[in-house]
């Protein structure tokens, strides 16, 4: 499910009141995107993993609330409020969500 939660109309959210966490799995709310950036809310369900993967685009991980880890070019990186995460375009990663979980993402284009 994809929602955009910011228009021409509004210029801020409050993200904690948009924290809505599943029973299983995943729930990403679109803020906002254009053609050279997109800026999701990423909510998981405690338990949840995604296989490893790549992106065409750069990328950004900003833990919100709840733990995990990441697992980027082989190396683990433990998930908790206020971990950053930069990844590069089409570098192998992986996600794994140990309680519910909520971060942003960001794509960015390649430059």
């Amino acid at each position: 499910m994809s929602v955009t939660l910011i228009s021409a109309d509004t210029a801020f959210v409050q993200l904690r009141d948009h924290f809505e966490y599943p029973e299983s799995g995943i729930l990403s709310k679109v803020l906002w995107k254009n053609e050279l950036c997109q800026y999701s809310l990423f909510c998981l369900a405690a338990d949840t993993e995604i296989s490893e993967h790549t992106a065409t685009r750069n990328a950004t991980v900003q833990v919100l609330e709840g733990t995990g880890s990441l697992t980027l070019n082989g190396e683990t990186i433990p998930l908790a409020p206020g971990v950053f995460i930069f990844m590069m375009a089409n570098a192998p990663h992986a996600l794994e969500a140990s309680s519910n979980l909520a971060f942003m993402l960001t794509l960015s284009a390649v430059g």
